[in-house]
């Protein structure tokens, strides 16, 4: 099944919806403004918390933890000298591909879970998430918004050192 995710540009906290194959607004995700670290909160369009992730502050190494009822699972970024790599623990997932440029498969073993490929030229990160069948849709979905969320941080900290 397919997901697009669209996130608004000028906004103070995270505020977007989770849409399906036929444009459907399926979940929606909103960011807590005042907050130490980041928290993001995925709902049903009719209010039901589904997942929860936050970023734990207190670690050398960027995580970020995802709490669902489908399972939890641990975003670790990995210590490496030039390309951003990133763990899954918990799922047992692995991510491969360019995280920078937002072309990434996230995979169990040698299938893949979930591939993430960036849509260019619009206003707003747009995303398309493929997610395979028999795969927890709501703990995909967050791990994808985890990993966004570490890649953003990483962006936002090189383009303020330059």
């Amino acid at each position: 099944m397919k997901y697009y995710i669209k996130q608004k540009v000028f906004t103070l906290k995270d505020k977007f919806t989770v849409k399906d194959e036929t444009g459907s607004d399926i979940f929606y995700v909103e960011g807590e403004f005042f907050s130490i670290g980041k928290k993001l909160h995925l709902y049903t369009m009719d209010g039901t918390e589904q997942a929860y992730i936050h970023q734990k502050v207190m670690s050398i190494l960027k995580r970020y933890i995802v709490e669902c009822s489908g399972g939890s699972a641990e975003i670790v970024k990995e210590f490496t000298l030039l390309t951003p790599k990133y763990s899954v623990k918990g799922p047992g997932w692995t991510v491969d591909g360019s995280l920078t440029k937002h072309d990434y498969n996230i995979c169990y073993g040698r299938s893949a879970v979930a591939s993430v490929k960036k849509a260019w030229f619009t206003w707003g990160d747009s995303y398309e998430i493929e997610i395979a069948d028999g795969v927890d849709e709501v703990l995909a979905i967050a791990v994808v918004l985890a990993i966004d969320c570490a890649t953003s941080d990483d962006g936002a900290s090189t383009s303020s050192t330059s």
